[in-house]
């Protein structure tokens, strides 16, 4: 009886899987000519652009102290910013998915308000409270403290904009694996961290690490947010994107898309990153 109910279920999805050949085809080339006008020409233009004057102009334009310093400060601020949000995004999950508490809700929303919100006005709002006509403006200008048109102000705009990228990756895992395990350990006699590093942890890597590669993609990429509150020095507060607008509205346009190579062979790094933790998850 067990036989014939597993060749009826296996019957059904066979049935249901088994579309017409037109309509395979229609998805299959959909999906390819997606990829293609999205993804492939895009990476075309760009690597076609920087190369258009040779190797040497690229070189050139790729080992500039100006080009060099804002891959120095994109790595910086992705370097400060994505531990910072680990810290905070597993917190965060960890009390939303664990424990009921007064102002979980608040909690939550507080998480969600990040990607609410436009870029752009998050930058706004660090000006507002850190520039020099701000709420905290008069007191940081007092004691010689510089967050607006500064380093600080890049790092704090990226913490904000990729903060809930880990958290929200982890709430619905946690959720979704209970506290049976961890009651079990405590019953067994451990303590609450030989809890968390033994048998919370081991269970959420993936994940966690899915979320660290989203935020530490985001956070070499951001545009909007770290604009308002730069200030746009060369070689002091410009990243990566940044610098390729510079340069492209100069009319720089194989340097900049040189520049642009360089966050272009980043963002393929962490798609490969991201494909491997995805496999292994699987």
């Amino acid at each position: 009886m067990d036989r014939a109910i597993l060749r009826e279920a296996r019957a059904g999805r066979h049935a249901y899987l088994d579309e017409p050949p037109l309509v395979r085809w229609l998805a299959v080339g959909a999906a390819l000519a997606f990829l293609v006008l999205f993804l492939l020409l895009p990476l075309i233009v760009v690597f076609t652009n920087a190369l258009e004057r040779g190797l040497t102009a690229y070189a050139a334009a790729v080992r500039d102290p100006v080009t060099l310093a804002a891959v120095r400060l994109t790595l910086l601020t992705a370097a400060i910013a994505v531990p910072l949000n680990l810290i905070f995004g597993l917190a965060a999950a960890w009390a939303i998915a664990k424990f009921e508490f007064k102002g979980k809700t608040l909690l939550t929303t507080a998480v969600d308000l990040p990607l609410s919100v436009s870029p752009v006005i998050s930058g706004m709002l660090f000006v507002l409270l850190f520039g020099a006509q701000g709420f905290l403006g008069p007191f940081l200008a007092r004691h010689d403290v510089k967050i607006i048109f500064a380093v600080p102000g890049i790092v704090l705009a990226t913490v904000f904009v990729t903060a809930p990228l880990i958290a929200r990756e982890l709430i619905p895992l946690l959720q979704s694996q209970g506290n049976e395990e961890e009651e079990a350990a405590m019953t067994l006699g451990a303590g609450g961290w030989q809890t968390f590093f033994r048998v919370s942890l081991p269970k959420i890597r993936w994940g966690l690490l899915y979320g660290v590669v989203l935020c530490n993609a985001r956070a070499m990429g951001e545009f909007g947010a770290v604009s308002v509150v730069s200030g746009h020095v060369r070689g002091l507060t410009n990243t990566l994107s940044l610098h390729v607008e510079i340069l492209y509205n100069e009319y720089q346009f194989a340097a900049a898309f040189a520049v642009a190579s360089l966050l272009t062979l980043l963002a393929v790094v962490t798609l490969g990153v991201r494909f491997i933790v995805e496999r292994s998850t699987r």
